[in-house]
């Protein structure tokens, strides 16, 4: 479990909690708008069996990848005795189908010649073994306590961005519910005020999950939304406040000067805010979406990545090259449309489920 949902953060002193927070029930039935984050937190306190299916269930989500990735080296290994220049080609497509990238790609395949030219290194099988283990390295080379960037006291301040069509507002809202779920209140600011789709979007999100959402009417200047929403977060005393934020990427210019004011707007009314910046990608877009991460990062300091649409694509190997490339974090992957199909990343749990082997069939 993320490090964000086992703290209950300090309050300031005289710091109440936020007496208006909507919350979903807590006995009788439970509807699918009011319910989600309780039947989220549910999901999450049931016995290992649970967790058990909750790793079958990334495994199939990753079936695709796993189908270009580690079916596709199965068959290649298979009846090979030895390592050499045909097979290392063949490997190179294959990895670079599965959209780990040019580099990292380059990477792994001098690891293993220089393991065969050593002769550490000669058995096709092993290769396996050793590829798994630099993926799931580069994987933890990322990684970072994700509690780092919690604030002692006061709300933890969450600023979203991504382009438009990533899944962000979703996003939002399923770790929303994870807040909720832990205990904590949680305040939605609208701050994507260009679309009034995504304003109509995170208020269903916030009844739903039961938090309260700051909106104004589409066209609002977005630093002032996220200003209101910062003082009313202060002011009620609430643990979390996550804001959202346009994603016009064919604009962007003035998309990047909007981010870094309100990002400056976070900061003026509480030091060091926001404290994650958290960046949202569709992994289905593979080499692209490094491409916004640099882009974004470079505007705004990302400090946390969530990779989105895992289940839909043959390309999961985005993740292990981000993760090489960047060096952010990555904080939660999507593998579907459900409440708990976003998952806080574990590196080593997502390297099991990719490599998983099937032993029934």
């Amino acid at each position: 479990m993320l490090g964000w949902f086992k703290k209950k953060f300090t309050k300031q002193p005289g710091e109440e909690q936020p007496s208006d927070a909507v919350h979903p029930p807590v006995t009788g039935e439970i509807t699918e708008k009011q319910g989600g984050a309780r039947e989220f937190h549910e999901q999450h306190n049931e016995p290992e069996e649970k967790s058990a299916s909750l790793f079958s269930r990334l495994q199939n989500r990753l079936g695709k990848t796993r189908n270009t990735l580690v079916h596709r080296l199965d068959a290649l290994f298979l009846g090979k005795k030895k390592i050499d220049q045909e097979l290392l080609d063949e490997l190179e497509e294959i990895l670079i189908t599965a959209d780990l990238g040019i580099t990292t790609t380059m990477e792994l395949l001098d690891d293993a010649r220089r393991r065969v030219s050593r002769k550490e290194l000669s058995d096709p099988q092993a290769l396996k073994k050793i590829l798994k283990e630099k993926i799931l390295g580069f994987l933890q080379k990322s990684h970072q306590p994700a509690e780092l960037v919690m604030p002692e006291s006061g709300p933890f301040v969450i600023m979203v961005v991504g382009v438009n069509g990533v899944g962000k507002t979703t996003t939002i809202g399923k770790i929303a519910a994870k807040f909720i779920g832990a205990g904590q209140s949680v305040l939605l600011v609208a701050a994507d005020t260009f679309r009034a789709a995504a304003i109509e979007q995170l208020n269903l999100w916030g009844k739903r999950v039961g938090a309260e959402v700051i909106a104004q009417k589409p066209g609002t200047d977005p630093a002032s939304v996220v200003f209101d929403g910062m003082e009313h977060g202060l002011a009620r005393g609430y643990d979390v406040i996550i804001i959202d934020t346009a994603g016009r990427l064919h604009t962007k210019a003035n998309l990047m000067e909007e981010l870094k004011k309100i990002k400056r707007i976070a900061g003026r009314k509480l030091s060091d805010a926001p404290h994650e910046v958290m960046l949202v990608l569709d992994a289905t877009t593979g080499q692209n979406a490094i491409s916004q991460a640099k882009l974004f990062n470079d505007a705004v300091g990302i400090t946390g990545l969530t990779l989105t649409k895992l289940d839909g694509t043959a390309k999961g190997g985005i993740v292990a090259n981000i993760c090489r490339e960047l060096a952010i974090p990555v904080r939660f992957i999507g593998i579907g449309e459900q409440m708990d199909d976003l998952r806080d990343f574990d590196a080593v749990e997502f390297t099991e489920a990719l490599f998983h082997e099937n032993t029934h069939g």
